[in-house]
């Protein structure tokens, strides 16, 4: 069977090098670069995608040997049908290496294009960090945002400090204020190595470092599944991609740089806007919330993936309940664009092609219950000066679900049909509940639980009016009822 570039024309990767893209693996290539290739297709755009491995292991030689080209599946569910789109992506121009001497003078050669204009990363959570030691004449330094202060300096020196050759920094790492954080370094970096205000001053004014959002589950390559698109296609892909169908990239900054790359006047779901955390709150309290807020009681009830429970209409509402009744009166954009996100969460959570395991999700659910679901818990008191019933019995589902002992090393706990299942957290937490699980009625744990302060941001929850209370309250009725049963008396 012919490789896809035998059978595929390359159609864009010829077009002037405009991006540079830190990071050559699945996400990137699903989202971003799908996003790119969608904006050359529709005529908006004309660019190619430089790749360049963040660290020595990497995909270089299998997109290149593809000429760049390879296929993206987007599957889920719309309206409760399964829908499987393919995309052929050819907007990428070539693969480099940094760690092979040669690739490393081809990097430092792009940032004297005058066609480059973004930069883009996805250099895992740990990427934008500083790394002592790192240093200019390093072919290339250990840190990524050392290696993108080598790159400015260049690019600097080649433009003699031009001030419209600076680039639109587009990180979409998963850490707070991506891009800030990013720009900080860089002009640590900056001071460190002693590379002059006049650069200094360059980084601060020319450029722009935006923080950003994503959100796209990718699903990669299709190990299983192999034989089916060969089948389908025609052709051999050996990097073809998987994801769902949702996506959405959220960019903080200054919109007079959005149309360097105006992957908005797609079709895609690309925000521009001064303020990127109410969305960031959105996706943490809607999408991630209603994970947390239903998972454990679902797994606890005899689910063992999202999508199962997902068909099932009493724990379907229950989490519709949560996320309509009880998170979204808190939360303050407008209702409408709410609701819709909501929607699509309910297709993406129904998605047949995605089997997610309730175990992954259930794991650190203590810090993940703190982040994701006690403010919009505490934001319900403090709006409705009432109890929400479905996030106060996700509490103590929460609580149930960290039940077990101690064997081998392990904390396990085991559910009501005998299934035994590892709970996975800081030791330090499960050892706390191991202790009071050993020895605490139902009060005393709801008691011991709500006032450890540390799981709670430092908050007391024992002062939450009526909810210790209430919580030790379901932990009773869990102790003699299924906790079906329950949810289907708390939804009506």
């Amino acid at each position: 069977m012919k490789p896809v570039n035998e059978t595929v024309k390359k159609v864009y990767g010829n077009y002037p090098e405009k991006v540079l893209q830190f990071g050559e693996g699945n996400f990137l290539r699903a989202f971003v670069d799908w996003m790119i290739d969608k904006a050359n297709r529709d005529g908006v755009y004309q660019g190619s995608i430089v790749l360049c491995q963040p660290i020595e292991k990497g995909l270089k030689d299998m997109i290149n040997a593809q000429d760049g080209v390879y296929t993206l599946a987007m599957r889920g569910s719309e309206n409760g049908k399964a829908v499987e789109n393919i995309e052929v992506i050819t907007s990428v121009s070539r693969c480099i290496n940094p760690y092979e001497d040669q690739d490393y003078d081809a990097l430092m050669d792009l940032a004297k294009s005058p066609d480059l204009e973004v930069v883009v990363s996805n250099t895992t959570e740990a990427g934008i960090a500083y790394h002592a030691g790192d240093k200019l004449t390093d072919r290339p330094p250990v840190s990524f945002p050392a290696k993108v202060t080598a790159f400015l300096y260049e690019r600097y020196k080649a433009f003699d400090g031009a001030a419209d050759k600076g680039l639109l920094f587009l990180p979409v790492e998963l850490i707070d204020n991506n891009g800030a954080e990013l720009k900080r370094i860089v002009l640590q970096y900056a001071d460190e190595w002693g590379l002059g205000g006049g650069f200094i001053n360059w980084v601060e004014n020319a450029n722009e470092f935006t923080s950003t959002l994503v959100d796209r589950i990718v699903t990669g390559y299709p190990r299983d599944e192999v034989n089916y698109f060969e089948e389908k296609l025609g052709y051999q892909d050996n990097i073809i991609d998987t994801s769902e169908l949702f996506n959405l990239w959220v960019i903080e900054g200054d919109k007079k740089w959005a149309d360097k790359l105006p992957v908005h006047r797609t079709d895609a779901n690309v925000i521009w806007t001064d303020d990127v955390k109410p969305y960031k709150k959105r996706k943490v309290r809607i999408l991630n919330g209603a994970h947390t807020s239903t998972v454990l009681a679902a797994y606890l009830a005899g689910f063992d993936i999202v999508m199962d429970f997902m068909k099932d209409d009493t724990f379907r509402t229950f989490m519709n309940d949560v996320i309509y009744k009880e998170v979204i009166p808190t939360l303050d954009l407008p209702k409408d664009e709410l609701e819709s996100f909501a929607a699509a969460v309910n297709d993406r959570f129904a998605n047949p092609y995605i089997k997610h395991k309730l175990l992954d999700i259930s794991l650190n659910s203590c810090s993940k219950f703190n982040a994701r679901c006690l403010p919009s818990l505490l934001g319900y008191v403090e709006e409705k000066k009432e109890l929400p019933k479905c996030l106060t019995f996700s509490l103590a589902a929460f609580i149930k679900f960290y039940q077990g002992e101690t064997k081998d090393g392990a904390y396990t706990g085991t559910r009501k049909d005998g299934t035994t299942y590892p709970i996975r957290d800081d030791a330090a937490v499960l050892e706390f509940f191991s202790d009071i699980w050993s020895r605490l009625d139902a009060d005393g744990i709801a008691q011991a639980v709500l006032s450890k302060t540390d799981f709670w941001s430092g908050k007391d929850l024992t002062e939450v009016p009526g909810l210790k209370d209430a919580v030790a309250g379901y932990l009773k009725e869990m102790e003699t009822e299924d906790v079906r049963t329950i949810v289907e008396r708390l939804i009506g």
